[in-house]
């Protein structure tokens, strides 16, 4: 029996050997660790995993839609001027409190018709005390009005919502290059990138393609299919090249639109309210007297 210990050339080489081992594995692991480089190729990734079954769906489109408020800017998702329901500083509340009720918003924008600048923002939850017209007299909009936060349109969602979040406001006023104010933005417009549609208690018939918002006018889904369209409206547009309302408005303007552009078809007018990823999402209709 050789009692001997053993060499330290032995346990040298049995040491290298275990280390050959240990960066051979790792070197395999990486092999087969997919990383990705961009958000692109995490949005693939993540997308394959939803197909091999790792991922439900719901979940598949809760990650792109947080991945999409990343790279989205606001002016992508905020609602624009045209659509927003402001109350002018100087107005006595009789005139504007129909209009609040009417709307059935939180949130109002108040605005100095001098200078085109926001004042504030009021709550409409503070005009509880003055539906009664007895404790109209004392009605004073400067006090009840909140401090409005300003962004830029070209604004991140994801630093919005960070923001809005640290300030705990709800609403933002979006202003263009100039300081023009361009339109509003809330807190929902941003989480219904991540979530989906958010429904609440104003919402009126959002399980369908179409929504009236006012006399005359309707909010329509870019999705609609042109034969409910036109059974809805009593129209006549032709189903024949395009299966969708937004397809054919698309068609028709022969360029990307922005929010706003608005254009004449077959004696109806047709707005664009928003737009989501390079594509058509909402359509104000009304009819052409």
């Amino acid at each position: 029996m050789n009692d001997e210990p053993p060499s330290i050339s032995a346990e040298s080489s049995r040491l290298s050997f275990r280390k050959r081992i240990k960066e051979r594995i790792k070197e395999i692991y990486q092999n087969f660790s997919y990383k990705p480089q961009n958000k692109q190729e995490l949005a693939g990734s993540i997308r394959d995993s939803s197909e091999r079954g790792v991922l439900e769906k719901g979940t598949l489109n809760m990650i792109e839609g947080a991945l999409k408020v990343s790279t989205d800017q606001v002016r992508d998702v905020m609602i624009p001027r045209p659509q927003v329901v402001f109350i002018e500083k100087d107005e006595k509340p009789e005139d504007f409190l129909p209009r609040v009720i009417k709307s059935g918003h939180s949130r109002f924008p108040v605005l100095n018709t001098e200078n085109d600048k926001i004042e504030g923002i009021l709550l409409a939850k503070e005009l509880l005390p003055f539906i009664s017209a007895e404790n109209l007299s004392e009605f004073e909009l400067s006090k009840l009005i909140r401090p409005a936060k300003l962004v830029p349109e070209s604004k991140k969602l994801n630093i919005l919502l960070d923001e809005l979040k640290a300030s705990r406001n709800h609403m933002a006023i979006v202003l263009d290059e100039y300081g023009d104010i361009t339109g509003i933005v809330t807190i929902e417009d941003v989480l219904e990138e991540i979530v989906g549609e958010i429904e609440d208690e104003h919402d009126k018939d959002t399980g369908t393609l179409i929504k009236k918002i006012a006399e005359d006018e309707y909010l329509v889904s870019a999705l609609t299919p042109i034969d409910v369209f036109n059974e809805n409206f009593e129209s006549t547009l032709s189903d024949k090249d395009f299966d969708t309302l937004g397809g054919i408005v698309m068609h028709h303007f022969a360029r990307f639109p922005k929010p706003n552009d608005a254009i004449n078809i077959d004696g109806w007018r047709f707005v664009i309210n928003s737009l989501e990823r390079r594509r058509i999402k909402r359509i104000k209709v009304s009819k052409i007297s």
